[in-house]
């Protein structure tokens, strides 16, 4: 079977109403905010973790919480009653200490370093001295060995892109080919899959992850997206290794497909269907590639995400239903049928209940960008307005 059904749950019967999603905005809003303390910013979900200290990384802290306000508010989604800014640099001593990190030694980390919270400083006041940080950050985590989004080269070479968006300095574009060009040649090539990967040296142990966190498809993502600023030659390669490592790691059946989370997983293992290890993350970081070679894969991707149903891990980003929708919104953006879209909004209705149950059930929302409310509440915006825009990856300043 392609996915492992005891994660699923039955999609509710609640028809899209707008209403009740702008409502389901506007409640996570305003808790977020009434429980924010300027000592001990947001109390962690169990969920999350075992203690109800604070967390600060742009994943499942602070800086993700602030900056999920922000974009809602920046988008016109939701108003706060008061300003976060002077909470933002504070984060990064006891993040670094929380994370292992002690000293002023450059953390690079996009999701759990002090990256992410300098691209939001940076957001807030885009000083050249936090530019000139970010640039640090970026140039020092250049050859990390995990070689990946949470932690490695990967992030940061979408954190170069994002501020070559924003700033259209030539920098930011050397920054981004550089990196581009060291992690090609940390390429490997796996002789039984017949494809490329990367190994990623990581919580103790070596991987070979291609998922849409930790993995190979997660590095695509910026490649895809920043493709305007490589060389024709480099786009060309990069893209012939794309199809072809997504296309041989494909597991069919029928006309849905799925991927496991390690080029390695043996045979048998529990197959997930979620957005961090699964189909969802496939066609979420895919689906802006520039041509129809893997337009099949896309579809039967999201097909498979339909059929597997909402998760049971909750609505949020990285593991559960909000995560899922976004291929939907992705397939709506890329084939204009409204079907997509109806499912987005399927999954949105079913995700609120969620929401309002784990609420009731901890005491207590869940004040996270990827793992919690404020997260799922921009999935909710995105599904009144049709985007598609997946959070702090295909977009950071609003």
């Amino acid at each position: 079977m392609l996915f492992a059904a005891d994660r699923h749950e039955p999609l509710s019967e609640l028809s899209w109403d707008e209403e009740r999603a702008r409502d389901a905005i506007l409640r996570i809003v305003r808790d977020t905010e009434k429980r924010f303390s300027p000592e001990t910013l947001w109390p962690t979900h169990p969920m999350d973790a075992r203690s109800s200290a604070p967390q600060y990384a742009l994943y499942w802290g602070a800086c993700g919480v602030i900056w999920a306000l922000r974009y809602l508010q920046a988008e016109g989604a939701a108003f706060l009653s008061r300003n976060y800014d002077a909470s933002i640099l504070p984060l990064l001593a006891p993040n670094r200490a929380e994370m292992g990190q002690p000293g002023s030694a450059p953390f690079g980390a996009y999701l759990m370093g002090d990256t992410g919270i300098q691209l939001l400083q940076f957001w807030s006041d885009p000083s050249d001295r936090t530019a000139s940080e970010v640039s640090r950050l970026v140039q020092a985590n250049m050859d990390h060995p995990t070689r990946e989004l949470m932690w490695g080269s990967p992030g940061t070479l979408l954190a170069a892109l994002f501020m070559h968006r924003r700033t259209g300095e030539p920098r930011w574009a050397q920054m981004y080919r550089d990196t581009a060009r060291l992690l090609w040649s940390q390429l490997e090539w796996s002789e039984e899959a017949a494809c490329h990967c990367w190994t990623q040296d990581m919580y103790g142990q070596r991987s070979d992850y291609i998922d849409a966190v930790h993995g190979f498809v997660a590095t695509a993502l910026p490649l895809i997206q920043g493709r305007d600023l490589l060389e024709p030659a480099e786009w060309a390669s990069w893209r012939q290794c794309i199809e072809n490592t997504v296309r041989r790691t494909a597991e069919w059946e029928g006309k849905l497909v799925n991927w496991r989370a390690r080029l390695s997983t043996p045979p048998g293992s529990p197959k997930l269907m979620q957005y961090c290890h699964g189909a969802p993350g496939f066609v979420v970081c895919l689906a802006d590639f520039p041509d129809e070679a893997l337009d099949d894969l896309l579809v039967a991707g999201a097909e498979a995400t339909w059929a597997a149903g909402p998760l049971t891990k909750g609505s949020n980003l990285c593991h559960g239903t909000g995560g899922n929708g976004y291929a939907f919104l992705k397939l709506y953006r890329r084939t204009g049928r409204s079907e997509w879209l109806e499912r987005a909004r399927a999954f949105a209705m079913h995700g609120v209940a969620q929401t309002d149950a784990a609420a009731r059930r901890y005491g207590q929302m869940r004040y996270s960008l990827w793992t919690g409310d404020p997260g799922f509440a921009i999935y909710l915006w995105d599904c009144i307005r049709g985007g598609d825009r997946f959070p702090t990856m295909d977009i950071f300043f609003a």
